[in-house]
């Protein structure tokens, strides 16, 4: 991003020709799925605009003239926002998130909006009503979930309710700040939890990431000598890839070379946080699904019985069976006999004190999507989410960073996180670890080049040409 911004400001390309070149980019790796409205006229429109604050040399900053696409949960005036449901196709809000209205205050281009899990309830990708790929599906690899499209779209803003962009972003190869709650407004994003929802963004690298979070990029890098870095042992889990344990130890003896002090610790509540969570999840899930009675803005059925009847069949109609069961839960949880045995045990399980943790962002690398749909939705979600969503409860920043390939020639991320609010330290030392590491970042000259063979192979392909990152 800093690079083609450099290039925006030197005159070696123009707005429009780089939003035309990201059009043709779309267009060409249409098969992939990870769009599911292109705002082209618009993006085009703010192009033109943006060319001319160029040439009369009154550029709004590192983002003008960038496009960026969106997650189709936030909301975007004038342009559709379906969350891939059902329930909300025609929805066109009258407003842009917080967020959104930011980054185009900044003279970033909006170019579209990416594909969800429904109502980014998931953790593949698979489930929105808009499919999670066109072609047969037999032979590619999940982009995890629930913003697996703005994975797919390589630079893009996702929400994060437990893990829902570093997980794509380990599979996809991609840098992702999920910021402490409460730091970006959430704001125009159509929630699933009010109080564990955040934007987050998946891009290239971390500098870009912060560019984005914190609208100002890094001027350096973190002092590892003075560092902290903090292993907890109950990350060590069965499930957890060989390959990844091992990338796991060779960041912490990386770190600890450069003279920083390594510790492993405990946080005895780990076990427990993804039931929490579960519970929390579902629980926000059934308050704000309850608004989508096809009264308002949301589809209705053609049932006219009675009031009740319109609701129920509506809400049979426009949901999927993951998010129906989910609302089911969720209402079980929040019945009245149910506070003592759930919520309150749930806020016994606080978040220790701690420096700067490193752990595994996933239990493994991208799995084939028919393994993948193998096993239910909530499973796979609680699979996982297992490392992350604990700090979505506690409200902290995490950045997950590409460090290496599996053997299968895919990529396995490692997360970084610590006190909330301290996002610009974090990002830092995020940067030094991604500059020690050396992960090739994707090349969009390459990738294109890549595309033909890619509609007829596995996506595995766009990865097995990488070189090794040097300290793996």
């Amino acid at each position: 991003m800093l690079e083609v911004s450099a290039a925006l400001k030197q005159g070696q390309i123009t707005p429009t020709e780089l939003c035309q070149k990201c059009l043709s980019l779309i267009k060409k790796t249409k098969f992939l799925h990870a769009y599911i409205t292109v705002s082209e006229e618009v993006a085009l429109k703010q192009a033109e605009e943006s060319e001319k604050r160029y040439k009369h040399e009154q550029s709004l900053g590192d983002l003008d003239g960038i496009p960026i696409a969106v997650k189709d949960n936030f909301s975007t005036s004038g342009i559709e926002t379906t969350c891939a449901s059902n329930m909300l196709k025609g929805y066109v809000p009258p407003y842009n998130a917080r967020v959104v209205s930011k980054l185009l205050d900044q003279g970033a281009l909006l170019i579209g909006k990416t594909n969800l899990d429904e109502f980014a309830i998931g953790s593949g990708r698979t489930d929105g009503v808009f499919g999670p790929r066109k072609q047969n599906p037999h032979n590619w690899l999940i982009t995890g979930g629930s913003s697996g499209g703005s994975a797919a779209a390589m630079s893009a803003l996702g929400s994060a309710t437990g893990g829902s962009t570093r997980n794509p972003a380990a599979h996809c190869r991609l840098a992702s700040s999920k910021p402490s709650y409460g730091l970006v407004s959430h704001h125009g994003l159509i929630l699933l939890v009010n109080l564990m929802d955040v934007p987050g963004i998946l891009t290239r690298c971390v500098d870009d990431a912060a560019i984005v979070t914190l609208l100002n990029h890094l001027f350096g890098l973190a002092d590892v000598s003075k560092l902290c870095i903090e292993i907890p042992k109950e990350y060590l889990v069965p499930e957890l890839l060989s390959e990844v344990q091992s990338f796991w130890s060779k960041a912490a003896d990386l770190f600890e070379s450069e003279g920083a002090k390594v510790i492993e610790v405990s946080i005895p509540h780990t076990s427990y946080s993804i039931v929490c969570y579960h519970v929390s999840c579902t629980s926000g899930v059934a308050l704000n699904m309850a608004r989508l009675d096809g009264l308002q803005c949301s589809h209705r059925c053609d049932t006219d019985v009675s009031t009740q009847s319109m609701y129920a069949s509506t809400r049979q109609e426009a949901f999927n069976d993951v998010v129906r069961g989910r609302i089911l839960s969720g209402n079980f949880f929040l019945l009245k006999e149910n506070w003592e045995n759930y919520f309150i045990k749930a806020q016994k399980s606080a978040t220790s004190h701690l420096d700067v943790f490193l752990t595994p962002t996933i239990l493994s690398e991208a799995v084939p999507y028919l393994e993948f749909i193998k096993v239910d939705n909530r499973t796979r979600s609680s699979q996982n989410d297992i490392f992350t969503q604990a700090v979505n409860m506690a409200g902290l920043p995490a950045v997950s960073i590409p460090a290496a390939l599996s053997n299968q020639g895919l990529p396995v991320g490692l997360r970084f996180f610590e006190h909330a609010f301290c996002d610009q330290q974090l990002l830092t030392v995020a940067k030094w670890f991604e500059k020690q590491v050396q992960f090739p970042v994707i090349q969009l000259q390459e990738f294109m080049d890549d595309c033909s063979s890619m509609i007829t192979h596995s996506t595995k392909l766009a990865f097995n040409t990488l070189k090794r990152p040097k300290k793996f």
